[in-house]
């Protein structure tokens, strides 16, 4: 199959015109109201003999509790090459322990309305459970249980594994992702805060990383238990005893982290992402420790840069310029040093304008005053939204923990709405003027480098890179096609049927077969979307000697709506008719007569001409490729990756993953190393579209 073939409501509040008339119209705001206190529970502390840390907010309102148990166990302390490590064994601490099953742990939480879980981020994993009050026993014993006895099953790993695989293919598939990834590596350096988890490193732990992470990190000495809800200190103080009292250790001694890359000026890394129609930009730099007091006038000032729909950024780059859907900044804390971003997602003809209206707004942030207005309306929303995340003992305890786990002292909470509060113009625009490093600021930029490379060039210095990171020159851009020679041990006569699948459900068929006549090679492939809705019957005639294409004959219904394309290659012209369903239900029908590039290639034998190409580990190949249905020829550059092992319905099958870019979708096929190669799979970027081998 081609690429081709993928493809508020506002509400009003009216007051009464006899109410307006009686009452007239304000002319000014009220004045905010007086701080109501936030009744934030006290919590009562203590270090078990274990040196586990204990704490336990009773919170009587709802007849629920909620227990975490945190460790210093995150992102931060996976070993080089083992990036998501922390991730995986986060996952698989309820999938398997001395005594019961992943199904049996799931049974048993699940059967008394409660939950269980575990995620690791970047410098704590932590497990969590909650349920009403009158199971807290069970809460223990379970969260005892996967902490002190999990056994890592080795086929949970390897669903955990094929899990990460595909949320790590999804989040690679959209470019905002891509800019974060490429933007933490810029601004932490080596420092492990930077770093980002990939194929190869989840593909490199093993069941005895697992274990071994889980005994090294997670001990009881220094690790964090609160316990939250309808609960007495006393309840919780048997409980944790009865569930952790004999547990012993001290996690393993950590080296000291790498300083964070050192920057002294302002350059962009332009990720270069052939095709992409917007361009997402990342700018920032890291910042400060999470004690530093600066954080209160800082939290103000980038809420009044960036931070919703009323920020300056909001209104600015999408309001007035309809540049883009959204632009936003944030401020981020970590354990260690943490950073500060303002983000857009902007139409790549708009790209250079908006990221000088993006600096443009730093700038201001960082020399004038904050106006009233804003800095009311961002302590306003900072002040007035912070009570709902301490509704729930879930969220009691997460607040705590985090308070506990950052350091921040045991006052943060109760003065955190005060402290905000005070904030003045001045003390913002100080502690942006402090944090927002002007003069050494890291910018990423993802997007279509040839268009974007001369317009960003004019803002500040400009390093190209491929999105695997590779550096490029300015004349890697506009890539050369060139004839490729096709290896014909791959032309062997064979079949294959796949399935089209849609958001994880079946959509449909594809059936594709390669027949050797006395005199030439032919390709046929034949397709059924929903039910019917849209139908394609292609035949490729090639020659038998080297594959090239001689005449290609097609015909699509889509909706009802015919369309047929004639073609025939000789001579380097491609002669005759095309015609391709729009999505408005119309036919749009060309007459071609168009001279190739040598060694151009019809976009529908791509199935065909990708296992017959010399697939080397490593190697990239760039070839002319003509698309009827655009009258057009792109280049498309093919990136062969490594072999590995993909399961399909077919089977599980060793495979090069083959990176296609240049089309108006990316996509990525996977190719058997068997001879004849077969297409196993085929995954469309950002789409939910994914083309299976079945037999």
């Amino acid at each position: 199959m081609t690429t081709r073939t993928v493809v508020t409501v506002a509400a009003g509040l009216f007051l009464s015109a006899g109410t307006v008339l009686a009452q007239g119209v304000p002319t000014t705001p009220p004045r905010p109201t007086p701080l109501t206190p936030v009744r934030f529970p006290p919590f009562k502390q203590a270090t078990l003999p274990n040196g586990l840390q204990l704490v336990v907010i009773e919170h009587h309102e709802q007849p629920v509790v909620s227990v975490s148990l945190a460790f210093r166990a995150g992102g931060i302390y996976d070993p080089a090459g083992r990036e998501g490590l922390a991730e995986l064994t986060a996952e698989l601490l309820s999938k398997g322990t001395d005594g019961r099953s992943a199904e049996q742990i799931a049974a048993l939480i699940e059967g008394v309305g409660g939950t269980l879980g575990a995620s690791a981020g970047a410098d704590f994993l932590t497990i969590s459970a909650d349920a009403l009050s009158d199971q807290a026993g069970l809460v223990f014993e379970l969260l005892g249980n996967v902490v002190l006895h999990s056994t890592f099953p080795e086929s949970e790993l390897e669903l955990a594994r094929t899990r990460a695989l595909s949320a790590l293919a999804l989040q690679l598939s959209q470019p905002g992702a891509v800019a974060q990834r490429f933007f933490g590596t810029e601004i932490y350096g080596r420092n492990p805060y930077g770093r980002s988890p990939t194929r190869e490193s989840y593909q490199a732990v093993t069941r005895e990383d697992v274990a071994q992470f889980a005994r090294q990190r997670l001990r009881p000495a220094g690790a964090l238990l609160v316990v939250a809800g309808d609960v007495t200190e006393a309840q919780a103080r048997e409980l944790a005893d009865k569930a952790f009292g004999s547990w012993r250790g001290s996690p393993q001694a950590s080296p000291a982290l790498p300083v964070p890359a050192a920057h002294t000026k302002t350059d962009i890394l332009l990720v270069h992402r052939p095709g992409s129609a917007q361009a997402n930009i990342v700018a920032g730099n890291t910042t400060i420790l999470p004690t530093d007091p600066v954080y209160y006038p800082a939290r103000v000032a980038t809420q009044a840069l960036g931070g919703g729909a009323d920020a300056r950024l909001f209104l600015i780059l999408r309001e007035q310029k309809s540049w883009t859907y959204g632009a936003y900044a944030s401020l981020h804390r970590y354990r260690g040093l943490g950073y500060w971003q303002a983000t857009a997602e902007v139409r790549t003809d708009v790209a250079d304008s908006a990221l000088r209206e993006l600096l443009h707004q730093i700038d201001r942030m960082r020399t004038e005053a904050v106006p009233d207005s804003e800095l009311v309306a961002a302590k306003g929303f900072l002040v007035g939204s912070f009570p709902l995340t301490i509704e729930t003992p879930s969220q009691i305890a997460g607040q705590v923990a985090n308070v506990k786990l950052l350091g921040l002292g045991d006052d943060y909470l109760r003065l955190y709405r005060e402290r905000l509060s005070a904030v003045t113009a001045l003390q913002a625009r100080t502690a942006a003027a402090r944090l927002y490093r002007r003069n050494a600021l890291t910018i990423v930029v993802v997007g279509d480098g040839a268009t974007l490379y001369d317009r960003l060039r004019a803002i500040a210095p400009v390093r190209l890179v491929d999105v695997d990171g590779k550096p490029l020159s300015p004349a890697d851009l506009s890539p050369k096609a060139a004839p490729v020679a096709l290896d014909p041990a791959q032309f062997a006569a064979h079949s294959d049927s796949s399935r089209v699948v849609i958001q994880g459900n079946p959509a449909g068929f594809t059936v594709s077969e390669v027949r050797r006549p006395v005199d030439s090679l032919v390709y046929a492939e034949r397709s059924n979307l929903a039910n019917g809705a849209f139908q394609q019957q292609t035949s490729l005639v090639l020659d038998p000697g080297d594959g090239s294409v001689r005449r290609v004959d097609q015909v699509t219904v889509q909706q009802g709506q015919k369309s047929e394309t004639h073609l025939s290659y000789a001579a380097g012209r491609v002669k005759g008719s095309s015609a391709a369903p729009q999505p408005d239900g119309t036919v749009k029908r060309f007459d071609v007569d168009t001279a190739l590039p040598p060694g151009t290639v019809d976009e529908n034998a791509v199935p065909f001409v990708v296992p017959a190409l010399p697939l080397t580990p490593g190697k990239s190949l760039t070839m002319s490729f003509f698309t009827p249905s655009e009258n057009a020829v792109k280049v498309l550059t093919f990136k062969v990756g490594a072999p590995e092992s993909v399961t399909v319905p077919a089977g599980s099958f060793q495979a090069y993953r083959i990176d296609v870019t240049g089309s108006r979708v990316p996509f990525t096929m996977y190719v058997s190393t068997d001879v004849p190669r077969r297409v196993l799979k085929t995954e469309f970027v950002g789409q939910p579209f994914v083309v299976e081998l079945v037999k």
